[in-house]
């Protein structure tokens, strides 16, 4: 895998917790919707992070989180900070993980992200609407609290112009004010779903969600192959 140098374009809040980067590489990256990166703080210490863009995009974008109970992702975020001071690049290697969207199937879509796996997912979402498909998608986004929908309009706008495509937003610890779905992301999934025979499935988040999601939806008709998160390869 060939290293990529990148400017490191621009850190804002999308959250008081999460942050958007954008990279500027030296040259064109070749990756795929739903693969991710690897940022390279050492030659030892790589770092993956999921792309939350399309390919044909001039900047590399990722959502990282930079709390401090996530010393693993606010590291990586400080990395990138003092990179962007000091005007110095960072090393990153694209286009990595088998979890991406499999563009040439017409199977009905399920994506499910918990937290910052929304990044992921957000990819495929773009992805998908770029290419005009017409096959129903289901897109599943549960956080711990509301605040953390960073993109909540913009994903109720396309649900509201687009017929196929479905933004079911779900929050862990709601406050009284909200309206829409509680409780875990993937059993909102299997309240809405009798059956997951017909579904592709694309999951990213916490590995505890993931392995979860993975071992109901089997159970309620999911296959195996029709799974795809890169976290599998680990739990």
């Amino acid at each position: 895998m060939n290293p990529t140098q990148c400017a490191v374009e621009a850190i804002t809040p999308l959250t008081p917790f999460v942050q958007r980067v954008l990279l500027r590489p030296e040259q064109p990256v070749t990756f795929l919707p739903g693969q991710y990166l690897q940022l390279c703080l050492t030659e030892q210490d790589k770092r993956p992070f999921s792309l939350a863009c399309t390919p044909d995009s001039q900047l590399l974008e990722l959502h990282i989180g930079g709390s401090k109970a996530d010393e693993y992702s606010s590291q990586a975020l400080n990395y990138l900070m003092q990179q962007q001071q000091a005007g110095q690049p960072v090393c990153i290697e694209g286009g990595l993980g088998q979890a991406f969207l499999r563009a040439e199937r017409d199977n009905p879509i399920v994506l499910l992200a918990g937290g910052t796996g929304f990044s992921y997912i957000y990819s495929l979402a773009q992805a998908l609407q770029q290419q005009g498909q017409n096959r129903p998608v289901f897109l599943y986004w549960g956080v711990r609290e509301e605040s953390s929908l960073y993109l909540q309009q913009q994903l109720a706008s396309w649900a509201s112009s687009q017929p196929g495509f479905r933004f079911i937003p779900v929050v862990q610890e709601p406050e009284a004010s909200w309206q829409g779905r509680t409780g875990l992301v993937h059993q909102a999934v299997l309240d809405d779903f009798v059956s997951l025979d017909a579904y592709d499935i694309y999951i990213a988040g916490p590995f505890p969600m993931v392995g979860m999601a993975r071992d109901a939806f089997l159970q309620q008709g999911a296959h195996r192959e029709q799974m795809f998160a890169d976290a599998f390869a680990y739990i």
